[in-house]
């Protein structure tokens, strides 16, 4: 029995036993947490009726990948319920000299599906014929503007052009929450020219989740962080240190961890520079009193070799030629007897390595069924969503964050200038 008193059922190691009341830990209730500070944000759902209606609005949205398109859907179909005329604006590939920015036309009948209405292609984002489209658009209407990077000016945040952008529209909706880093045209050289400028509704979902869990989080508070790099995120955990009583820590950095401890881990990843950076965050989980918990066992394969064979190991018992590769079954089991207390559980990066997915998705399971017993989850950054609805449990995790590195940097609280240009909320 541990110290948190809970009784598990050992032949699925991730399955928690639903008779067995979970104990509160009176530590967690004592500690001090620093606060966050993130203004809230004012979103369209804020705006009245007389303030949509045969407005221009000019959209920003996430086009980037197909299975971004959907989370479009709510923000559109608010809008055009309350009719406003819509300006939707996005990019396809294109940052960077490397990239060739790639033309809208081929989206155009896959939002107008996920819509269920249709919606017509400009052949820019500016000029009179694109303006003579706006002008014609009707209560309800909809119209796609090419590739806002198509333009160099976007990328570059150039200001005649974030002027002529924003002369289409009457004010300014941001629903692509991934590109809320960015210091572009479309994200915020337009919000100088519209006001108001407001979240769109996935936005605002994204913040209510991901502010939540920063700010203010029910306890027990846990995190999960995996990752094959701790160069990648040692200043997420640093963050969240900061934040929650409990982490859990996976992947192939977690080898790094060791390896500075002085333990042998075979010929498994291991970044030597981070070595003084691992020993700190150890430290420093001890002086903040967080629970750190770092695998105990490991998957292992053959290294530079075609045999595919797996082997489940303790850490300290990784033979030259073999390395690390996933989280074992009693590490999984020690996760679920630490997450068992737990009231919200962040959890950001794959257990294992690209091509395994053994240790990510007994932890997809695990929070599935933490979720159903009334947890908070939020699964973000690195973590395959298509693994989740593969599993059948991504209908269940609370919130899945489509951020991407921009979750990662909202929980760091670094500085996101098209999230700071929007209104804040009243």
């Amino acid at each position: 029995m541990d110290r948190h008193s809970h009784t598990y059922r050992h032949s699925y190691p991730y399955l928690i036993d639903s008779g067995t009341p979970l104990t509160y830990d009176p530590i967690y209730k004592d500690k001090k947490h620093p606060s966050v500070t993130v203004t809230k944000k004012r979103s369209v759902d804020d705006l009245e009726e007389a303030d949509l209606r045969g407005k221009r609005v000019l959209v920003r949205v996430e086009l980037n990948d197909s299975s971004e398109i959907p989370a479009t859907a709510p923000t559109i179909q608010y809008l055009i319920n309350h009719r406003a005329r819509v300006i939707l604006c996005g990019h396809l590939g294109g940052h960077g000299d490397e990239v060739t920015p790639s033309s809208l036309r081929d989206v155009t009948p896959v939002l107008s599906q996920v819509i269920g209405t249709t919606v017509v292609m400009a052949s820019g984002c500016i000029g009179e014929e694109v303006e003579e489209m706006v002008a014609a658009l009707q209560d309800g209407d909809i119209v796609l503007l090419e590739n806002v990077r198509m333009y160099k000016e976007e990328v570059e945040n150039g200001h005649c052009f974030a002027e002529k952008l924003a002369s289409l529209a009457d004010l300014y909706v941001n629903d692509a929450f991934q590109t809320t880093s960015l210091a572009h045209t479309s994200t915020l050289g337009v919000t100088k020219f519209l006001r108001p400028a407001v979240a769109g509704l996935t936005m605002k979902k994204e913040l209510d989740y991901l502010v939540g869990v920063a700010s203010h989080p029910s306890r027990p508070f846990a995190a999960i962080v995996g990752g094959s790099k701790l160069s990648s995120k040692w200043e997420l955990i640093e963050a969240l240190l900061d934040k929650v009583d409990i982490l859990l820590l996976g992947g192939e950095m977690i080898f790094t961890f060791y390896k500075a401890q002085g333990c042998s881990v075979g010929s498994s990843l291991v970044e030597e520079h981070m070595f003084d950076l691992a020993m700190s965050i150890l430290k420093k989980a001890k002086d903040k009193k967080v629970e750190l918990i770092i695998p105990n066992d490991v998957l292992i394969s053959r290294l530079n070799t075609r045999d595919t064979e797996i082997k489940q190991v303790s850490v300290h018992s990784i033979p030259n030629g073999w390395r690390g590769v996933d989280i074992g079954s009693c590490t999984i089991y020690m996760y679920a007897c630490h997450l068992a207390v737990a009231k919200t559980i962040l959890w950001i990066g794959a257990m294992g390595a690209s091509n395994i997915s053994i240790g990510t998705e007994a932890v997809a399971k695990l929070l599935a069924e933490l979720s159903d017993k009334g947890a908070t989850t939020v699964v973000a950054e690195g973590v395959s969503i298509a693994s989740l609805e593969r599993l059948g449990v991504a209908d269940k995790m609370s919130h899945i964050s489509r951020g991407g590195v921009t979750t990662t940097a909202l929980l760091q609280g670094s500085s996101l200038p098209s999230l700071l240009a929007l209104d804040d909320a009243v």
